[in-house]
């Protein structure tokens, strides 16, 4: 028999899998609590954005409130012995728990066999580079973590190279490929690269490796578990697998006993719900302020599906083409998603800046600017910042100046 489940339970199961429930008003989560969460999750997509905060510091915040920043960077820098984050491409650019390293090597071997499948240009760049690319290897080996800016060759003046000189290129490859991993980011978000035995520590390096299909498996019911209930396109993508191989992972898994065929009301592709997965009646009244790259938002076809909520993140629009704002983040209230709010740090003047609302339709003003008022001054109190300040002239702008000013 395969069981039937409702829309509103997946809903619900998905934020509960997703760590949402949590007492953002309770005590500040120290860094296990972080980690936990981090592990929960599979990973944190980084990406160089910074007009409101830097992406991989939302999702932690989303889920248990304001935090110390500076614990989830110690866990991504320092030596092997207290590294908890490394940074690969998982679902893009991301920081993944150390121990879960072993899970992405068939990946990196595979980007070594000219078979990796994400940058073909920077395939094209190691067959036609390899002399210069053994060279920065070399380099790093012998002086230590290096970013492009600091290699004596390289680092500008031999060409471009997808906007990258060939320096950048080289390193890029070499970190898709495994043959380095990042040490560190400094100053602009710049990467700073090393040999992966000073990174996640000689011993994770020189284990065995995985076949494919065992981390293939690991990968594909991680996702599982971390969305509770998945189509295999979501499964794919979380982590970012072949279509085909997702696919087989699986029928292995359903063998296994830890996926479980489901029907989803309203979903017309058959689904799968982790063995572990549960709704929890804290979850369902999650309220909370979404990154663009929430792992709740960043597969846009399973927030529609899951959430009635279509949703696309428009810097890369022109300005005049945009319909909601540059960095708008998702508001959900009670599990529901209520909101868009375009968003701006002004860090001098020390204000969270709102540029435009916009409410969903059909959702109350009356309840909504309080609810939303709320949570853009804690995230202000998150981000260092002293002030909220409404600047839209919409509907829902203007209740929120209203509340912000009081009666």
């Amino acid at each position: 028999m395969i069981r039937h489940l409702s829309a509103s339970t997946v809903r619900h199961m998905t934020l509960a899998m997703q760590g949402f429930g949590a007492d953002r008003d309770g005590p500040e989560p120290g860094s296990q609590a972080l980690l936990n969460l981090v592990r929960r999750l599979g990973l944190l997509q980084i990406d160089s954005v910074n007009v409101l905060c830097r992406a991989h510091y939302m999702p932690l915040y989303s889920r248990l409130g304001p935090y110390d920043r500076t614990r989830l960077e110690r866990f991504n820098q320092g030596p092997p012995s207290r590294r908890r984050l490394f940074e690969y491409w998982g679902h893009e650019a991301s920081l993944i728990p150390v121990e879960d390293y072993p899970l992405y090597r068939f990946r990196m071997q595979r980007a070594r066999e000219g078979g990796g499948g994400l940058y073909k240009r920077l395939e094209r760049f190691s067959r036609d580079n390899p002399v210069f690319i053994a060279r920065v290897l070399d380099e790093i080996r012998d002086c230590g973590a290096l970013a492009a800016s600091d290699l004596s060759e390289g680092g500008r003046g031999q060409g471009r190279w997808w906007g990258w000189s060939h320096g950048k290129s080289a390193l890029e490859y070499l970190f898709w490929s495994g043959q380095v991993l990042v040490a560190h980011r400094r100053g602009s978000f710049e990467r700073v690269y090393d040999l992966p035995e000073r990174v996640v520590g000689r011993e994770a390096v020189e284990a065995p490796m995985l076949s494919p299909e065992a981390a293939q498996r690991s990968l594909v019911a991680r996702a599982a578990c971390a969305m509770g209930v998945a189509i295999a396109r979501d499964m794919q993508r979380y982590f970012r697998l072949d279509v085909r191989e997702t696919r087989a992972r699986i029928d292995e898994l359903v063998d296994a006993g830890e996926l479980l065929p489901v029907e989803v009301e309203g979903w017309s592709v058959p689904a799968w719900q982790h063995v572990s997965a549960r709704r929890r009646r804290r979850s369902s009244e999650a309220t909370a302020l979404l990154s663009p790259f929430d792992p709740l938002m960043w597969d846009r076809e399973r927030a529609a599906r899951v959430f009635g909520f279509h949703y696309r993140i428009e810097i890369y629009t022109p300005s005049h083409l945009r319909q909601y704002g540059y960095y708008v983040l998702p508001f959900m209230m009670a599990g529901q998603m209520v909101a868009r709010v375009d968003l701006k740090a002004e860090r001098a003047a020390g204000v969270l800046q709102v540029m435009a609302a916009h409410p969903e339709s059909g959702v109350p003003m009356a309840a909504l600017a309080p609810a939303l008022l709320k949570e853009l001054e804690r995230l202000a109190r998150f981000l260092g910042l002293a002030r909220v300040q409404v600047t839209g002239n919409g509907h829902l702008d203007q209740a929120l100046a209203g509340a912000l000013t009081g009666p």
